[in-house]
């Protein structure tokens, strides 16, 4: 019996995983599997990349953890880096250790500075494990189900002639996070026109618009980051998973107005590893590698390509309900019960693929490294292909 407390609802299907290179993950006994998750979202680069390892064994030969009192050069660095890539150059940044913290460390400045006491989300989204994000007390946020608003008709843009839209309480919102792609694991994007309008009224009214890029940023779904495909300016960026390339390190980016307003307030947060050169230097070589690298672009078009073949996949089997698909973050929801994609789930493990199943449903997402190779996709394309078929599933 492990004596390891794991995650909630997966199945733990592979227990000896004893090294990884790319997206190829081996056993003890040297089995391989194709890792079509990226560590569940955090490995953009592929486990184990040089570039990443060498820049961990290098800062961590000299210093990888500071005190409060005192800090080193590569940590201002990388902050400059990830607040030039957001557009903030001015702005404040912070180094934490997961996207969870992130957010809710973007959530405190956005309490901290704003006079109206709501703060409005999705109703899909997910913000991590703790904290007022996590809890979205009523006295403090505000979920709006944009469901219905997926397959609306309307040219023109959203407005206050839409009862959906008018159910919003602005006078009582203060801010405004989105997050544009999870959907707690569904992968979901909500329309342009909706979020476009949201983060203008809410901006326009002196609100601060915070953006949660922890699942969709270092080139996830074909731009840096998610907000990119709506044309927003945030106030806030929390980052994290990918940041990291495995490593947990995570960052909230301020913008200059609004970190200029947390200025004139106070925010109590503090924890040991806040701002560590060692995660500084993981991140900052993670972002140099995606671009030096031309990750992004390679992102779409292996993206583009995979996206093809499910698509081809889709109309040879008649057995895929629906594809969702930005960059490299896919969702694939198949016919029949959440059974059915649980022995589905087993087979293509079995063949030596790992894609993610959200618990109790039927959807399935793909998420593999910006590095994955073609062939790679093109072998869980035939596999997941002849699983769909029929083919022998195990129980």
């Amino acid at each position: 019996m492990s004596c390891l407390y794991t995650y909630p609802g997966f199945e733990l299907l592979l227990t000896d995983i004893a090294r990884a290179e790319n997206c190829h993950l081996y056993d003890a006994e040297g089995r391989r599997w194709v890792d079509l998750e990226s560590g569940v979202w955090c490995t953009p680069l592929g486990h184990t990349h040089p570039r990443v390892v060498q820049a961990l064994a290098e800062q961590a030969s000299r210093i990888a953890h500071t005190g409060y009192a005192y800090t080193c050069r590569v940590v201002e660095e990388a902050a400059r880096e990830i607040l030039g890539l957001l557009g903030m150059d001015g702005g404040r940044c912070v180094l934490l250790c997961s996207g969870s913290e992130a957010i809710e460390y973007g959530v405190r400045i956005a309490q901290a500075v704003l006079e109206r006491p709501l703060l409005l989300t999705m109703s899909d989204s997910y913000f991590g494990a703790y904290g007022s994000a996590n809890r979205r007390h009523r006295d403090e946020w505000f979920a709006f189900d944009w469901l219905s608003c997926a397959e609306c008709p309307a040219d023109e843009t959203c407005g206050a002639a839409c009862p959906r839209f008018a159910q919003i309480p602005f006078a009582r919102v203060g801010g405004f996070l989105f997050e544009p792609g999870s959907s707690s694991g569904f992968v979901r994007f909500p329309p342009a026109k909706l979020i476009k309008t949201i983060a203008r009224v809410v901006q326009e009214a002196g609100g601060l618009l915070l953006v949660n890029e922890v699942t969709t940023g270092m080139g996830r779904t074909g731009r840096w980051f998610g907000h990119e495909h709506y044309d927003l300016v945030p106030d806030i960026v929390a980052l994290g998973k990918g940041l990291g390339n495995g490593y947990p390190v995570a960052a909230t980016a301020v913008a200059p107005a609004a970190a200029a307003r947390l200025f004139e307030s106070t925010i109590k947060y503090a924890q040991s590893h806040q701002n560590d050169p060692l995660g500084a230097a993981v991140a900052r070589e993670v972002l140099r590698t995606i671009r030096e690298e031309n990750l992004i672009e390679r992102g779409r078009e292996i993206g583009a390509f995979l996206l093809a073949g499910l698509e081809a996949v889709k109309e040879r089997t008649k057995r895929i309900r629906a594809i969702r698909a930005r960059g490299l973050m896919l969702a694939v929801e198949i016919e029949g019960d959440a059974q059915a994609a649980l022995l589905t789930h087993r087979e293509l493990v079995r063949r030596g693929f790992i894609i993610a199943l959200r618990p109790g449903s039927s959807v399935f997402r793909i998420d593999p490294a910006l590095t994955v190779p073609r062939a790679d996709v093109e072998a869980f394309l035939a596999a997941f292909e002849e699983v769909l078929r029929g083919a022998q599933v195990a129980p």
